[in-house]
């Protein structure tokens, strides 16, 4: 299953949501005016639009989500790489190492992410 695409507000939604969920709707009303600046028809607007596509869920005024930050990430990169660099993730890569210099540290995490990809496909 596809993961439901969630804009940029609706995002910012979600990182609260994931931070206090489960949550009463309540109190994620609260969250969202002292966070967003949202009112309340705003944060029930974006709770029903995200429940229909199947991001969250809302019973007995208990909001969860139902997609998690890793894969809304995920989905969110994948887009990103297919659209811009045509779906190759080398030349992501190298765009953004163009742009900022990585550490000693961050290449070596992404040897290790190189090397585990190759042995888990064997």
């Amino acid at each position: 299953m596809d993961t439901p695409k969630i804009f940029e507000s609706e995002y910012r939604f979600c990182l609260i949501l994931w931070e206090h969920e489960p949550v009463n709707s309540t109190e994620l009303v609260r969250l969202c005016r002292d966070r967003l600046g949202w009112s309340k028809a705003t944060t029930y607007t974006v709770i029903r639009r995200l429940a229909e596509r199947g991001v969250v869920k809302n019973e007995s005024a208990v909001v969860t989500s139902l997609v998690s930050k890793e894969e809304a990430q995920t989905a969110e990169i994948d887009e990103l790489v297919e659209r811009t660099f045509q779906g190759s993730l080398p030349a992501f890569v190298a765009a953004f190492a163009r742009r900022e210099k990585l550490s000693e540290a961050d290449a070596a995490a992404l040897q290790r992410l190189i090397e585990s990809h190759g042995e888990a496909k064997k």
